[in-house]
């Protein structure tokens, strides 16, 4: 129970801190069920507030690629439209409108073929997750429209992956034709992806930025492969490509690479506005090539809220504020500040690459060219090693995660620091000098057992007179745990 006082206090009042909540909120506070009277709104505040700070800190957060800090003009907006409904376009055209707008810039970015005055095909969802989804089921229908009209079973759908759709495949049953990775190729294969291609394969998923290693999978070598493949089989097996985390680097730092709507098989494309997009959690893109590849039938028509309405999400209703803020990093930054950001995390990058090789402790498994991240292994082949240095880390703030590779690579553990914009040069020698301090206390902790050995040995004369005595050793026994010694740089030392 609440103490009434708190519900009589003046709206003016000062008392806005955790004194003031303990003060006035003697009683436990249901957790789990709705409380049987009000209390006041700074109490309320007060208590949450207290509560988050037991919180990691986003920005020391080091395992999410999801944005962490934006401007705080971009903030105000934000706040200033989080009441407005996404979905109801008939009341707020102008939300609508920069929606489009977004949608133009980012297909156009990813080299989409129109006219001047054409307009893209695309959707602001929730984040890829949802935009895979979408891509899928529209791969999905065309697939068994196509082999409907064939007079052809299409009850037997597939993908072709590297490990990146499992949830479509799972939710909305589609078999999963995953590609295994192997020792030191970390990506999809594009050669075993086609040779897993079959007449009910509705597309090739590839990955623009592995989770794994952040790095680029070979789209232009798939697009050749396939396109020769459905040449000889004539069937027509398309592309998505998955740039969750890539598609707003690679076309900054690598315009010359070819893996988007330049390549003829790629029919559409997905990309996180929340992460190198540098929005707040809670945005996402899925673009078309063409009108001909979102089939009808998947749009619904809604006119309830005032006009008709054409939808294609799995989400309805949902807020604006993300909407608002992509199109504010867009009109704010412009290609050059993209650029410039994506410079700037490479460049942090690399200094943590080359901190991390300087240990001598590490392997890195991560490539240069692709996201900017730093994916590393402990030399040692001890799989606890990477989780325990992780929980060392957490000591200093830092959230690093550790993590097994996917089957076939399950016995390699990895740790992964993922570069975002908010994580500059300072940081980054912080973080080092954090890894150096928990590499001394992980050798401490790690001990090495040593073996009791105990020899029996027979005393005898020497041979000839004035030798000295003889020591023959007899038997030789190993025995329990005596000591132990510390490893340092993966070596045993210590007396024998």
């Amino acid at each position: 129970m609440v103490l009434t006082q708190v519900q009589q206090l003046d709206e003016g009042s000062s008392y806005t801190s955790s004194v003031f909540a303990s003060r006035y909120v003697q009683d436990p506070v249901p957790r789990y069920e709705l409380g049987t009277s009000s209390i006041s709104k700074e109490a309320a505040y007060q208590l949450i507030h207290d509560e988050l700070l037991l919180d990691g800190s986003p920005r020391l957060n080091l395992a999410s690629f999801v944005t962490t800090w934006m401007e705080p003009e971009c903030d105000r907006l934000m706040t200033e439209t989080a009441n407005k409904n996404y979905v109801d376009m008939d009341e707020y055209p102008v939300t609508t409108e920069l929606q489009n707008r977004c949608v133009n810039i980012i297909a156009r970015l990813f080299n989409v073929p129109l006219n001047v005055k054409e307009a893209a095909v695309g959707v602001g969802t929730v984040g890829s997750s949802e935009a895979i989804m979408l891509a899928g089921l529209a791969f999905k229908r065309r697939w068994q429209n196509r082999r409907r009209a064939e007079g052809k079973p299409y009850d037997k759908p597939n993908i072709v992956t590297g490990a990146n759709v499992q949830k479509f495949a799972r939710y909305f049953e589609v078999e999963l034709k995953e590609v295994k990775l192997r020792e030191g190729f970390y990506v999809m294969d594009p050669e075993k992806a086609v040779e897993m291609v079959d007449e009910n394969t509705i597309c090739v998923a590839a990955i623009l930025g592995s989770t794994l290693t952040g790095e680029f999978e070979d789209v232009k070598l798939l697009n050749n492969l396939l396109t020769q493949k459905n040449k000889r089989t004539g069937w027509d097996t398309p592309i998505h490509v998955d740039a969750a985390s890539g598609g707003f680097i690679a076309p900054f730092l690598y315009p010359e690479l070819e893996w988007d709507f330049r390549l003829p098989l790629v029919k559409s494309i997905n990309v996180s506005g929340h992460k190198y997009g540098l929005v707040y959690a809670g945005v996402g893109w899925v673009i078309w090539r063409s009108k001909e590849d979102l089939p009808d039938e998947l749009i619904f028509h809604i006119n309830y809220l005032g006009a008709d309405q054409p939808t294609f999400t799995l989400n309805f209703s949902k807020g604006s504020s993300q909407i608002i803020a992509q199109y504010y990093q867009f009109l704010r930054l412009g290609f050059e500040g993209y650029r410039n950001v994506m410079n700037n995390c490479m460049e942090s990058a690399k200094i943590l690459r080359e901190g991390l090789d300087a240990t001598g402790r590490f392997d890195i498994i991560s490539k240069e060219q692709g996201v900017p991240l730093v994916a590393f292994s402990f030399k040692e082949r001890d799989k606890t090693l990477a989780f325990k240095f992780s929980n060392l880390l957490r000591r200093f703030g830092w959230i690093v995660p550790a993590y097994t590779l996917p089957p076939d690579l399950e016995n390699t553990t990895v740790l992964r620091v993922v570069i975002r914009e908010d994580f500059g040069r300072t940081l980054a020698e912080k973080f080092l000098s954090h890894v150096k301090m928990a590499l001394k206390e992980l050798d401490s902790m790690i001990r090495a057992p040593v073996p009791t050995i105990r020899y029996t040995i027979e005393f005898g004369p020497g041979e000839n007179a004035g030798d000295e005595p003889m020591v023959k050793v007899v038997k030789q026994e190993v025995g329990g745990i005596q000591k132990s010694v510390p490893l340092l740089s993966g070596k045993t030392k210590g007396v024998c």
